[in-house]
């Protein structure tokens, strides 16, 4: 079988369709910070699990939730949690997880060998954030000044640089290359709880069946995004050529083992080769983003790279419109934005906000899951499936959610009201995704722990075990409705002509309330009887009035791609 494996290595070095890729989504979406879910010993604690689970579940091999409950010492919501989690990341769309209701996911539950690839990358940790290579922009990005800052003074200076840092995201490929590596260092442990054992010696008495190999898709792919991804055992020459019609013979484990780390090197062979270019050479695409940062907004490009999501990168004091023809992938990454105004209306999969500070940021569908990182002062507008909030202050999220949301890390004075906007293709997105506008959990959110087991940074003392601050319902009076410039009328039809989502009882009202208010003040400056010269001096009034609201309320922000036309 050796001599199978190189023809596919000598093929990798010409077609990167052949070439092994982690996926993304389970460790950016995936990683949930508690406490029993983390074993710091994964393969001593998770053998005897599934072992347990195996013997208790069904011939499907899937886990429910009581299940669940039983076997981790969890809580239901906690369980429930679980659940949610691993559908949003499942490589398998015909999984019936991935297309249970919401009323069926806790007895349809997850595979076993899916939920125990979930369990073990419990224990991954994430790549340190570094410094931002243009110190000048973030500390625009980041003013000096904040109405965090006398807080901030009184932490010991461990917390004060967890919560301070300027930080910004590590880069695609040394993403992709530190979740590489953590799967070269565990890949023996992880096909071992794939495995089967066989009567037997030694490496022989482990085998993977073709369907346990498949399961392995769960945290590795070949092939591009934007190109067809090859199934891992249509890749793997030990599985390739199985008749469709018969059972593959299993394989011994380390025969997978081999030809995976194989690939693997391979791979991170080609992603060093391609940052060290990067850092010696020109600007990539992604990195021209930020340098063009200050453009006027018609300028700015965010392009997508080959493999991951489209980056909107440094956007300041500007107006950023995406639409669907404009969006090349399935998940977007807003990073690094400042006092801007940022439109992402189309149907993504997954969607990441970073390190933002006093910007709005509309996200069109999310079917899959939205994470809210490291933000100040950002408004969030989005109908998603699910919404994760981690280390964020004084933001506002504006939800149509379908699932909890859920509050994680060191959070400071957040607020949550329903979803408050719309745009002509909103409903068509949502159902392109699967989002239900008759479920809005906005006003359930769920906090987990201040401490992120995940993040590789020391953890301050004396708070492992506190819970994150969660968020305050805004005041219906201050609930106001997000309106989205129709500056492609007729360029995007659709038939969303309202928010899709029902507003509670107490916001319906507010929202009527100020509209006849608004009818009325109209009404009686139609009818008043004033002077000519009255008129003008009145205009000038209201037009100051309405020049302070605009800085008061930050919605100045949606006038600066006006201000250069």
């Amino acid at each position: 079988m050796a001599d199978a494996v190189e023809p596919s290595t000598s093929a990798r070095d010409t077609n990167p369709s052949t070439v092994i890729h982690p996926r993304r989504e389970p460790f950016e979406h995936g990683l949930l910070p508690i406490p029993k879910l983390i074993f710091t010993d994964p393969i001593q604690a998770l053998t005897p699990l599934k072992q347990k689970l195996a013997s208790s579940s069904s011939s499907s091999h899937r886990v429910d939730l009581a299940a669940l409950v039983d076997a981790l010492q969890i809580s239901p919501d906690h369980a429930r949690l679980v659940l949610d989690t691993i559908a949003s990341v499942l490589h398998s769309e015909s999984d019936p997880l991935v297309r249970a209701g919401p009323a069926e996911v806790d007895s349809v539950g997850a595979d076993l060998r899916d939920l125990i690839l979930f369990l073990y990358i419990q224990s991954y940790k994430k790549l340190l954030p570094r410094s931002h290579k243009d110190a000048a922009s973030v500390a625009d990005v980041w003013p000096s000044t904040s109405a965090f800052d006398g807080y901030l003074s009184a932490l010991s200076p461990l917390q004060f640089v967890r919560s301070n840092s300027r930080r910004s995201t590590p880069s695609q490929a040394d993403e992709e290359a530190h979740q590489l590596s953590y799967l070269q260092k565990h890949l023996a442990n992880i096909l071992s709880l794939l495995a089967e054992p066989v009567e037997g010696e030694g490496e022989e008495s482990l085998v993977l069946t073709m369907e346990g190999f498949e399961h392995l898709g769960f945290l590795l792919q070949f092939g591009d995004r934007g190109s067809e991804v090859i199934p891992l055992s249509q890749a793997a020459p030990f599985f390739a050529n199985s008749d469709p019609d018969m059972p593959a013979v299993p394989v011994p484990a380390a025969q997978a083992h081999d030809w995976l780390l194989q690939n693997i090197a391979s791979a991170l062979e080609r992603i060093t080769e391609r940052i060290s270019a990067k850092e010696n050479g020109p600007l990539s695409g992604s990195d021209q983003d930020v340098a063009m940062a200050d453009a006027c907004p018609s300028a700015v490009k965010a392009l997508p790279s080959s493999r991951g999501p489209c980056l909107i990168e440094g956007i300041s004091k500007s107006s950023y419109v995406k639409q669907s023809p404009d969006l090349k992938g399935s998940s977007v990454k807003v990073i690094n934005c400042h006092d801007s105004v940022i439109y992402i209306l189309a149907p993504m999969r997954y969607a990441t906000v970073y390190g933002c500070s006093d910007t709005t940021i509309v996200l069109g569908a999310v079917g899959k899951a939205v994470r809210v990182e490291h933000c100040e002062r950002v408004h969030v507008i989005t109908a998603a499936k699910r919404v994760c909030i981690a280390n964020c202050r004084e933001c506002v999220f504006f939800l149509g959610v379908n699932q909890r949301p859920l509050m994680v890390g060191d959070n400071h004075k957040l607020q949550v009201a329903p979803y408050n906007t719309f745009y002509p293709r909103l409903e068509a997105d949502m159902t392109e995704v699967g989002i239900e506008a008759n479920i809005n959990r906005w006003d359930e959110p769920l906090a987990l722990g201040v401490v992120d087991p995940h993040d590789s940074l020391s953890h301050p003392a004396g708070v492992s075990d506190a819970q994150a601050e969660s968020a305050a319902r805004v005041d219906p009076d201050q609930f106001t409705n997000f309106l989205i410039p129709n500056w492609f009328e007729g360029a995007e039809p659709g038939s969303t002509k309202d928010n899709p989502f029902p507003l509670p009882d107490l916001y319906l009202a507010s929202q009527q309330r100020n509209q006849k208010n608004l009818e009325e003040i109209k009404q009686m400056l139609r009818e008043a009887p004033i002077e000519e010269n009255r008129k003008k001096e009145l205009s000038s009034a209201l037009h100051v009035y309405f020049k302070d609201w605009l800085y008061a309320s930050g919605n100045i922000r949606q006038l600066y791609c006006l201000q250069g036309e």
